[in-house]
């Protein structure tokens, strides 16, 4: 099978988890290239998600670095056995790759938290708050290309529609429920969506108001994806110059650490959906 020219970060992943048991294990990639019979280029490209690996290949790698955790093991042969072409795939070519690496990563999630200070989650939008969002953003762009980013963050919203949803928490500054994205009438019915949303048993949402004294975490948005185990979790975030990906272990525990530190302050949902309803009254 000739190399990947463009790798997911999904493909990407698996082979840095590679790279990581390997390194644990105190091996140079040599070494790994010639249990598998393999140069070090073919070693690099399977460590860095251009060339795959099957699953003997995999369980052979995973044995000889002495790696212990079966379960961790059991997913990364998921990972390198899963041929799933999903509904992202139609975007390709007519998206940014980030795009569809999301859609791909939230189909995968055991779970999902979303923290956002200046926008309403996603997940959370209105068709009608995600255009006026696009519009105003990326305004130099055709009309078409605005409707299907929406019609892109539309469909990522089956992750919580679905007959097997996704358990989905989001922690939301008041600014985010204030700020009118569209007009009157959009943001009435944006906060009547979220609180639609709300009352599924496997969707929890969570508003930290303005007068919480003391915080200063409004630089800390992020979207955090639960892997099949928990080394195999993911942060994302957006910045001025594109999406990262963020999968280092030390990191990964500080977000951990972040997001219930931003639960803890936020009203409890129940309070929080009476905030969202009295705002709603408001408009």
């Amino acid at each position: 099978m000739p190399p990947r020219v463009q790798p997911t970060a999904r493909q990407e992943r698996l082979g840095a988890e590679l790279r990581k048991l390997r390194v644990a294990a105190g091996l140079k990639a040599t070494e790994a290239a010639s249990l598998l019979g393999v140069n070090s280029v073919q070693m690099s490209q399977i460590e860095s998600g251009i060339a795959g690996v099957s699953e003997e290949r995999l369980r052979r790698l995973a044995a000889h670095y002495a790696c212990g955790d079966e379960e961790l093991v059991s997913a990364l042969v998921a990972m390198t056995t899963d041929r799933t072409r999903g509904w992202w795939e139609e975007y390709r070519g007519s998206l940014a790759n980030s795009f569809l690496d999301l859609s791909e990563l939230e189909h995968h999630a055991r779970f999902r938290w979303d923290v956002d200070f200046l926008h309403v989650p996603g997940l959370l939008q209105t068709e009608d708050y995600a255009c006026a969002l696009f519009s105003y953003v990326n305004s130099e762009f055709a009309e078409e290309d605005v409707n299907r980013w929406v019609e892109h963050r539309m469909r990522r919203q089956i992750i919580i529609e679905r007959p097997d949803p996704v358990p989905y928490e989001a922690v939301v500054h008041e600014a985010a429920l204030r700020i009118r994205v569209g007009g009157r009438a959009q943001a009435k019915a944006q906060l009547r969506r979220i609180l639609e949303l709300s009352e599924a048993d496997h969707i929890s949402v969570r508003v930290i108001p303005f007068e919480v004294d003391g915080f200063g975490g409004a630089g800390s948005a992020m979207v955090y994806a639960g892997g099949a185990v928990p080394a195999l979790d993911t942060v994302v975030r957006d910045g001025p110059h594109g999406t990262a990906f963020i999968d280092a272990e030390a990191q990964l525990l500080r977000f951990r650490t972040l997001f219930h530190r931003l639960e803890s302050v936020a009203l409890e949902p129940g309070r929080s959906r009476e905030f969202i309803h009295r705002l709603a009254k408001e408009l």
